[in-house]
């Protein structure tokens, strides 16, 4: 009977001793990627999912290492810094093999080999080779290697997010050209069925080499070397390849490379992105700004208060606060608090990190807002709060306060929708709220105009809701004022 007490209870505490275990031979890695970038890295656009040459090749890698994977998408100017300050392990984002990368960063063996092509305008008879370019404008990726073929080809540039971008941007006559990887361009002509641009040659006859980034001396490196070398032998990396392009761009001269994307009308496009979009307003973009409206809110009544106490060095706190936070543009405090406090040991997520950064802005303009209202109180409200005996906090809790909220309720609501469409620098910090989601269709997809617009119709709905809500208020707030 001991024994079989004893076997029982060795059974039951066989998954708790073999989880640490399991955890230990399966580390989280996180993979950096655009998500903005086929036929590398995009959203499926009948699922939403992430996929791509990239995306799989990872997947295989993570495999065989014994990895699990954690996908974070980022803007390919903003995923070096990510590395850096740790909140990726690894990029995956057909990262150009070049010495100063080698110097700074760890990057494993080659996964895919393609060549740079020049880009024109259909029928533009100025540019024909990469030395045409020269004194020209092109769309490039601003920290990518191909923006640099370009600058030392003695190219302007044009920063932009992603290939889909840039050919809009040539079609539209705004640039002279692109110079990119011809696999991203083959695959942007056969998905969007455009005839606006054209390859017009290459950048040289030197074939690019793409691989992994890690940080440098990560083992995470020679582990992801190995499954390299183990996938490409037993033919798992020449399958990911042919499945996408039809060749194998796992080694050099595989083949001519094609895209396996069709082209989709714009209803289907615009139907398919208008739930993903909706979910991402409710799980991200609402909460974000509430949070955010509330705690800023909060700090902006404390601020406002200090800015009119009668101590100067308080007074003195809150003007320097004011100042920094009015003087700074959203987009600048929002790197600071995601990329630039981890050095200093402060490291948020990016909901937490795009709750500060944003609360504090609001707290910087509604301090403001919140003095004047109380600054408009008339004077005499105070000398009758303490002839009846009210105390300094009970005035302002009791008579001030309510008589200045309803004196500010229209500057804050503009605050709060000013708010409402802020969110949308959040991808900036990783996060996928719903404008990023119609950044990612519209980059798979190169219907600009029409996922945008939609985006921006469902912030238009928000404000107007905001606004009746706003008008009640008022109304509300009202019912008590003499004429």
């Amino acid at each position: 009977m001991r024994s079989l007490v004893l076997l029982l209870q060795l059974f039951l505490l066989a998954p708790l001793l073999a989880s640490p275990a399991q955890a230990a031979e399966q580390p989280v890695v996180r993979v950096g990627t655009e998500g903005t970038y086929p036929p590398f890295s995009f959203h499926d656009s009948k699922t939403g999912q992430l996929t791509g040459y990239d995306v799989d090749v990872i997947k295989a890698i993570g495999q065989k290492a014994g990895w699990r994977l954690e996908f974070v998408e980022t803007q390919w100017d903003a995923i070096f810094p990510a590395l850096e300050s740790k909140r990726l392990d690894v990029i995956a984002n057909q990262v150009a093999i070049t010495d100063a990368r080698k110097a700074k960063y760890g990057l494993s063996a080659t996964y895919t080999y393609s060549r740079g092509v020049v880009v024109r305008r259909k029928g533009d008879e100025r540019i024909k080779s990469l030395a045409d370019i020269k004194g020209k404008t092109t769309a490039q990726s601003s920290t990518s290697s191909w923006a640099k073929v370009a600058r030392d080809a003695g190219a302007n540039i044009e920063a932009v997010e992603g290939v889909t971008q840039a050919a809009a941007l040539l079609a539209e006559g705004r640039v002279d050209a692109i110079v990119n990887d011809n696999i991203a361009i083959l695959d942007y002509l056969s998905s969007t069925g455009s005839d606006k641009v054209e390859i017009v040659g290459t950048v040289d006859d030197k074939i690019g080499e793409q691989a992994l980034a890690f940080r440098k001396d990560d083992p995470l490196l020679a582990q992801a070397n190995q499954a390299i070398t183990e996938l490409k032998a037993d033919g798992t990396l020449r399958g990911i390849s042919e499945r996408y392009f039809k060749a194998d761009v796992s080694v050099p001269d595989g083949g001519d490379v094609s895209s396996q994307r069709g082209h989709r009308s714009i209803w289907a496009i615009v139907g398919e992105t208008a739930w993903p979009m909706f979910l991402a307003l409710l799980k991200v973009t609402i909460p974000l700004t509430a949070l955010s409206f509330a705690i800023g809110l909060l700090l902006a009544l404390f601020v406002a208060l200090a800015r009119i106490s009668p101590v100067r060095a308080l007074s003195g706190l809150a003007r320097a606060f004011i100042s920094i936070i009015r003087g700074t543009p959203l987009l600048l405090q929002l790197f600071i608090v995601f990329y630039g406090l981890p050095q200093i040991g402060l490291k948020f997520d990016s909901f937490t990190a795009a709750t500060i950064a944003f609360s504090l802005n609001v707290a910087g303009y509604a301090a403001e807002v919140i003095r004047s209202a109380i600054l408009a109180v008339p004077r005499g409200q105070f000398e009758a709060a303490a002839t009846v005996g009210l105390s300094p906090a009970q005035a302002y809790r009791r008579i001030i306060l309510p008589q200045a909220g309803r004196i500010a309720v229209p500057p804050l609501s503009n605050t709060l929708l000013s708010l409402v469409k802020d969110t949308s620098l959040g991808s900036v910090v990783l996060l996928t709220e719903m404008f990023r989601v119609s950044q990612l269709a519209a980059a798979e997809s190169n219907e600009f105009l029409a996922l945008y617009s939609f985006a921006g119709l469902y912030y238009w709905l928000i404000c107007v809701g905001l606004s009746a809500i706003q008008k009640r208020t008022e109304a509300r707030l009202s019912r008590y004022v003499i004429a």
